[in-house]
């Protein structure tokens, strides 16, 4: 039976307009970007066979372009959606980040660190360089780790803060262990960056540690 078929209380598009999206599952927001099936599968039960194979919707979503294609049903039109789709909700939780964004609404901030750190693999070390009105001059990974650690220079970090003509820093990284409370190596990574910058009048204001529920502020638990 084809969704239009359905009554329409229960199909997906009406849900969504009536309801919200946290009425629908995974597989019928799926398949509102696939907009049909495969043949056999109409697009909520094709929708759902894929998150299956893929393992996740996240894995589904950040699978290649060419793994979808090569996956029977998956055409050009349905992948180009998919993508597209994922590149526009990537640029909404960015705009938080914008250049000449000034840093007033933390929780903004948060869910686009957990959104692009969160879960990562391997450690990524990163700052955001701002001015003296603590807007936003330019965000940029500096380095990256391991699944456990990540060698961060406090000479390179320097280097761009001047670079940058940044008046302050918030560093953010990941622990892709999902835990984020902070480690002694990062107290002491903290300190000796914010003593190095102190040199040339570069604030630290905040260190923001990540992981894919929870962002820490070093500067909320005083620890800077």
């Amino acid at each position: 039976m084809a969704i239009t078929d359905w009554p329409a209380t229960e199909r997906p598009r009406e849900r969504l307009l009536r309801a919200g999206a946290d009425a629908l599952s995974d597989a019928e927001l799926v398949s509102l970007m696939l907009r049909s099936g495969n043949g056999e599968k109409d697009a909520v039960e094709f929708a759902r066979a894929l998150v299956v194979t893929f393992g996740s919707l996240r894995r589904l979503l950040d699978a290649p372009a060419g793994e979808l294609l090569a996956t029977p049903g998956m055409g050009i039109a349905k992948v180009a959606t998919l993508k597209g789709m994922l590149a526009l909700a990537e640029r909404y939780l960015k705009a938080p980040l914008e250049r000449g964004s000034v840093f007033t609404e933390s929780a903004e901030v948060r869910r686009y660190l957990r959104q692009r750190l969160g879960t990562r693999e391997r450690e990524v070390f990163g700052a955001m360089f701002l001015d003296a009105q603590h807007r936003l001059i330019h965000y940029r990974e500096l380095f990256f780790g391991t699944i456990d650690s990540a060698n961060v220079y406090p000479r390179e970090v320097l280097r761009e803060a001047l670079r940058q003509n940044a008046a302050a820093v918030i560093f953010v990284h990941n622990h892709p262990s999902g835990i984020a409370e902070p480690s002694p190596s990062d107290l002491l990574i903290t300190g000796r960056l914010k003593q190095v910058l102190a040199e040339v009048d570069v604030r630290v204001l905040d260190h923001m540690i990540v992981a894919a529920e929870e962002v820490v502020s070093l500067a909320e638990r005083g620890l800077i």
